[in-house]
């Protein structure tokens, strides 16, 4: 740098200017990482774009899922909905929090009868939520939900 520069400051950042941009850069790239969700786990595909609770052109609610969507003795995730849909039995829907209640972590996944959280490995019961393996002590909070034909909506 020359020397009329560095008398004049011109040129020379501030610690302060230095950290303020590295944590402006930071925010940007963790808002960038979450954007890149990918719904549903578990194998299923939604079937509607819009948000729960949306009306489509007849007026009803744009539904979270199809009944055809959600596998007996299954399930699936959707995350940006925050909801997991489950069908323990044939014709028996459930609806839980995706938020696995050990750390916060997003549940990833419904296999093997089971609602999974793969942060610390917690599992939940598709039938009712409850904890069937730790280290998570509490259930997910159930949600409720509307079966109208084929269509699963919040209630």
């Amino acid at each position: 740098m020359s020397d009329e520069r560095e008398r004049s400051g011109l040129g020379r950042q501030t610690r302060r200017a230095l950290l303020a941009g590295a944590g402006a850069v930071g925010a940007a790239v963790a808002l960038t990482a979450c954007g890149g969700e990918k719904e549903p786990a578990g194998g299923s595909t939604p079937t509607g774009s819009a948000p729960a609770g949306a009306t489509g052109s007849q007026g009803a609610a744009e539904p979270l899922a199809r009944t055809a969507d959600i596998p007996v003795g299954g399930g699936a995730v959707y995350a940006t909905k925050g909801v997991v849909i489950t069908q323990p039995e044939a014709g028996t829907y459930k609806a839980f929090d995706p938020i696995c209640t050990h750390q916060g972590c997003p549940v990833s996944n419904v296999d093997g009868g089971t609602i999974n959280c793969t942060c610390h490995n917690s599992r939940f019961s598709i039938a009712d939520g409850s904890v069937q393996s730790g280290p998570a002590k509490k259930p997910l909070a159930a949600k409720e939900i509307t079966v109208d034909g084929d269509r699963i909506t919040l209630a």
